[in-house]
Formats: structure tokens, C-alpha cells, sequence
């Protein structure tokens, strides 16, 4: 199992300053098909090419985890509601223009759903 969690990616769907940073630290990858495992999303990017990413990159075996900036995924979060596995998990996060607003997290307002206060005690 170790094996199989080692070969697994990250990948990630964001503004350009985002994306730069997490590939500066070795992120970047291009599978077998020679698809990418990111989007540089600006202002001129349509949402239906970030839509098919997300769908991509939810259908790779190779990824468990994707990033994805908060304000990218409020344009998708129709599509992100309907994720409903594990694994990729979907992690949104800050940008350096946007901060995080845990109210606008629909897996953050699943997961708080999941469990109350008095399960933490």
C-alpha cells in the first residue's frame, strides 16, 4: 500500500502565482499521455476549460489530491459539490488576491457535518 500511495500526485488548478510556487517545489508532472497535472487559470481562461481539468483530473488514477484556489472554485462549485470520493481529495486554498473564507468550503461544510463537538472530547 505504501508503494501504491508513493506513486500517487498532487494536482493543482490555479491563478498563475499559486501554480509558479507549488511547481518551483516539484509538483509538475506530465503523465504517460503527456497530460499536464495543473491549470494556470487567468482572467481570460473559460470556465468550461476549468471544468474539464477538474473532471481529468477527478477520472486520473495517478492523483490524490487536488488544490485548487477558493475564488477558481467558486466559478466550479456545481461540479465540486458532486465529488463525493475520497480520494482526490479537494483541497481549497488562498491566493495571494483572495482569502480563504471556510464558509464558502462545501467538503469543510460535509466534513463538519459529519461530527459534532462533544465526538472531540
Amino acid at each position: 500500500m505504501a508503494g501504491k500511495a508513493a506513486n500517487k500526485l498532487m494536482a493543482i488548478i490555479g491563478d498563475e502565482d499559486t501554480c509558479t510556487g507549488f511547481l518551483l517545489g516539484g509538483i509538475g508532472e506530465y503523465n504517460a499521455k503527456r497530460h499536464p497535472n495543473f491549470l494556470v487559470v487567468n482572467k481570460d481562461t473559460p470556465v468550461s476549460d476549468i471544468e474539464d481539468s477538474f473532471r481529468a483530473f477527478t477520472g486520473r488514477a495517478d492523483i490524490a489530491i487536488i488544490l485548487i484556489n477558493q475564488y477558481i472554485a467558486e466559478m466550479i462549485r456545481h461540479i465540486i459539490d458532486q465529488h463525493d470520493k475520497a480520494i482526490p481529495a479537494i483541497l481549497e486554498i488562498p491566493s495571494k488576491d483572495q482569502p480563504y473564507d471556510p464558509s464558502k468550503d462545501s467538503i469543510l461544510r460535509r466534513a463538519k457535518g459529519m461530527y459534532n463537538a462533544d465526538d472531540f472530547r
